[in-house]
């Protein structure tokens, strides 16, 4: 079984001194609005790892970044739609080492499992700004689809019946005024076990729904850190839309997500190309032990 806790870029609690040289960021906002954690730098249009291995490197990174009154453009729906302040750097506690406190001016509200990023990177002129949720029939068509994938999983009938969803969030990541539906879904399969899916969904040339993405996951209460799969209920451990941003410069949006780790955070990117929605990037921010 796959674990639920993997990584593939990490980011330690220390920055090279390549940051000597300020980057384009791209942060997301999280706990109701009121903290930053950094995901990816930006250079010459390419999403890029924050490097990884100086001493004192992190020192460096808050004077840069986490200067008190430093604004960030707040994105929600893929447009600026509020700023984010500053408010001050962490205070030396091992599992914040790398999240600010701030203050937002935000026009949606941040709340719970409600999400956005912050970034210096300006986002083109002419972006629709759509984050909505979906209406009725298209959420009972995006349904069809997860029910599907879930019963080619081996999810029985029976337990489809309990499907639920954390989020499912229509966007338009290429401005084409047809909504992409980012999702997390999820059901008891046992008073112990839950499966997960996550999915990005979009309209064909057919005029019908398809899954573009999807990522299953069998969650047993061993697998959860606390030892309580009801923490999975609380969507904790599912993978969550951040928001989606034009990170590159390349006329379609990057969806960004995020998933609680071991002792952090994962952090996903996926980007459309050929036709497909690829995880093009994950990153793993350590917080800290257990």
């Amino acid at each position: 079984m796959k674990k639920i806790f993997t990584s593939i870029v990490l980011i330690t609690s220390l920055i090279s001194p390549i940051l000597a040289q300020k980057k384009q960021i791209v942060f997301a906002v999280l706990n109701d609005g009121r903290a930053l954690e950094p995901i990816v730098q930006v250079e010459k249009g390419k999403i890029i790892e924050i490097a990884s291995n100086a001493e004192n490197g992190w020192k460096d990174f808050f004077k840069m970044y986490y200067t008190p009154k430093t604004t960030y453009n707040l994105i929600f729906g893929g447009i600026s739609n509020g700023k984010i302040n500053v408010v001050k750097g962490p205070e030396g506690g091992d599992c914040s080492a790398n999240m600010a406190t701030v203050t937002n001016t935000s026009k949606k509200p941040l709340k719970g499992l409600v999400m956005a990023l912050a970034t210096d990177v300006t986002p083109k002129k002419g972006s629709l700004g759509t984050r909505r949720t979906p209406t009725l029939a298209e959420r009972t068509e995006i349904e069809k689809l997860v029910k599907a994938e879930m019963k080619n999983q081996k999810v029985s009938d029976a337990n489809l019946k309990g499907l639920r969803y954390h989020n499912l969030t229509a966007i338009d990541a290429n401005n084409d005024k047809k909504p992409e539906f980012v999702g997390s879904y999820w059901l008891p399969t046992t008073k112990t076990e839950r499966a997960l899916l996550f999915i990005i969904a979009e309209k064909g040339t057919d005029g019908k729904y398809a899954l573009a993405h999807s990522e299953f996951q069998l969650i047993k209460q061993e697998d959860v850190m606390s030892q309580d799969i009801k923490d999975v209920d609380k969507g904790i451990l599912n993978e969550l839309l951040l928001d989606a941003l034009d990170a590159d410069g390349d006329g379609t949006a990057e969806i960004f997500t995020i998933g609680q780790a071991f002792e952090g955070n994962n952090f996903q990117i996926y980007k459309r190309a050929d036709g497909k929605w690829t995880k093009a990037m994950e990153v793993y921010n350590y917080h800290c032990g257990y």
